[in-house]
């Protein structure tokens, strides 16, 4: 198997909107690469709907709006586990970075005085998220590629990186894989930056792309470093029954409500101010007690319904287009004359790599330090503006702003380092775990393991989870563990071969899982997205910080923790 080497100053992993917009604001003085498993503007990205969160103050429907508001309110959601010096940038840098983005080329949807428009989304107190009718992630990534471009940013598309190159607390590359022309390649790079999305596809039911395989996660939990915050997966309330495609906020922040089996709106019992509008960790948790308590909908009582129609077929074909083509594709339900059948869907992981939000910075231990050199952005790092549940529409200014942020530390870091020196061996690793995957005769299949995986996780780590069955779950992973080491591929290709493709990916799978489920077990309290049957109350106490999980060999995952940033606004209860 050949192997061959290349140089660019700055390595980006993720071609999805925090990559490409670290590649723009790096690219004017740096040779930039982006290494990404799909074409670029088939990144996950694409696929978010509903809008980006800012406070431009253009819909003054609910009074005047202000960085403040967005920054309480995101505080509030997180449930006060996130950092608030992190959450006051972002808040104060959205504005700004919307109006930059509009200038790039983004087509927002329009008031009819010419301004961007803003809608309603949960748990904002404000109509603030200004959107592109229900295609604002897929205008946005197509704008900022086309300025990539223009920047001369190389693309190495169809590639799935296997190794970070870490040499003494410095990271000087990448090793991947190229899947057209079965090569190895090595990457050395000034910089390198992880911006590979979430991982939603270890759970069963999930809006997250089959691309969403946590594959940051699983470089950076392999290389020793932590993982931050993993107990807090979101379950997005409103996903298509029964395959769990995103149905966006949107819908109801232009006046779509849920309904039971009984054609009750009960969600006035679980929020009475916020209503529908409630935040996702609350309307997921309450969609599953109707389920729970038999006031589900249809044959078997495991989902409810959320009308929208009554808005009208005009103005749904105006601001939720897609919306009515998915329901009509994939459930055969004319959103436009009848209510969308839903459930919860895994969406998102707040958690991640650790990371520095003043410079971008992989954070590597509990006390801060950081690896030179290695960034993270976007889903895939943990500045913690989301805390233990994010707000809907803070995703999609999270990636820009701390994917600009990540792009000018880079600028300055790579003036003042010399071109990394490797010790010539660096793909010898990745070779072989090929070469033994194409090889392997034994008896375990990646699909089967990978199905084995999703149902463990959506039984065991679900809305709701307790000590018992989160320790069934580590247990049940343990053994799928094992099992992996006996892995064997059916397809032999040499060119695109997918089954080796996944196989990798399943690996990095098997590892953030160990990661959520070891955190889910110590934290002992109900915060955000992480329901404790067992301790249903918020322990500020004892857990008001963040939980760090280091990967341990053989053994069960370390855990250490981290002070949360408290700044401006106290933790007390959070009501809705």
């Amino acid at each position: 198997m050949n192997i061959k080497n290349h140089y660019h100053d700055v390595i980006i992993i993720g071609a999805g909107l925090a990559g490409t917009r670290a590649a723009i604001e790096v690219a004017s003085i740096a040779d930039v690469a982006v290494i990404t498993k799909v074409f670029p503007t088939r990144s996950h990205s694409t696929t978010a709907q509903g809008g980006v969160a800012a406070s431009l103050n253009n819909n003054k429907a609910k009074g005047e709006d202000s960085w403040e508001l967005h920054m309480f309110d995101t505080v509030k959601g997180s449930d006060y586990l996130g950092d608030q010096n992190a959450i006051e940038y972002m808040c104060k840098e959205a504005p700004p970075t919307v109006i930059e983005l509009e200038h790039m080329g983004v087509p927002f949807s329009r008031m009819p005085d010419g301004k961007i428009a803003q809608r309603d989304f949960g748990g904002h107190s404000r109509p603030r998220i200004a959107y592109a009718a229900d295609r604002t992630g897929h205008v946005m990534l197509h704008t900022l590629y086309e300025q990539s471009i223009k920047e001369n940013v190389h693309y190495y598309s169809e590639f799935v990186v296997t190794q970070l190159i870490i040499d003494n607390n410095v990271c000087k590359g990448v090793v991947a894989y190229d899947l057209r022309k079965r090569n190895v390649h090595v990457f050395s790079a000034k910089s390198v930056l992880i911006a590979t999305g979430g991982g939603g596809r270890i759970y069963k039911v999930t809006s997250n792309a089959h691309e969403s395989t946590g594959d940051g996660f699983g470089l950076i939990y392999k290389s020793g470093l932590p993982l931050q915050d993993m107990e807090f997966p979101q379950f997005h309330p409103t996903g298509l029954y029964p395959l769990g495609i995103l149905i966006t906020e949107g819908v109801r922040g232009e006046g779509g409500f849920l309904l039971n089996g009984k054609g009750e709106r009960f969600m006035e019992k679980y929020a009475p101010e916020f209503k529908d509008l409630a935040p996702r960790d609350l309307t997921s948790r309450a969609i599953y007690t109707e389920i729970m308590e038999g006031r589900g909908v249809g044959p078997k009582k495991d989902h409810v319904l959320l009308q929208i129609h009554h808005i009208g077929k005009k103005a749904i074909l105006e601001k939720l287009p897609e919306i009515y083509q998915f329901t009509i594709t994939y459930a055969g339900v004319d959103c436009t004359k009848e209510p969308i059948p839903v459930m919860p869907t895994m969406h998102y992981y707040m958690g991640g790599i650790p990371t520095n939000y003043e410079d971008g910075l992989v954070i590597a231990d509990d006390k801060g330090n950081t690896v030179k050199g290695l960034y993270a952005a976007g889903e895939a790092a943990c500045e913690s503006v989301h805390g233990g549940n994010r707000l809907g529409a803070n995703s999609l200014v999270d990636t820009v702003v701390f994917g600009r942020k990540a792009g000018k530390h880079m600028y300055k870091y790579i003036q003042q380092v010399d071109k990394p020196e490797l010790k010539g061996d660096e793909g010898k690793q990745t070779v072989e775990m090929i070469t033994n995957l194409t090889n392997s005769t034994g008896q375990e299949l990646v699909s089967k393991l990978r199905e084995n995986l999703q149902d463990i996780m959506w039984q065991k780590c679900s809305v709701f989870r307790d000590e018992k069955t989160l320790k069934e779950g580590l247990s049940a992973l343990k053994e799928l563990q094992k099992r992996y080491e006996n892995v064997r591929l059916i397809d032999k290709a040499s060119t695109f071969n997918m089954e080796m493709k996944e196989a990798i990916e399943l690996g990095n799978m098997l590892e953030y899982a160990e990661a959520t489920l070891a955190s889910a077990i110590y934290r002992k309290e109900s915060r955000g997205a992480h329901s404790r049957v067992d301790y249903p109350k918020r322990d500020d106490q004892n857990f008001l910080k963040h939980t760090l999980v280091f990967r341990v060999q053989g053994a069960t995952p370390r855990i250490a923790t981290r002070d949360v940033s408290i700044t401006r606004y106290k933790p007390q209860e959070r009501r809705y």
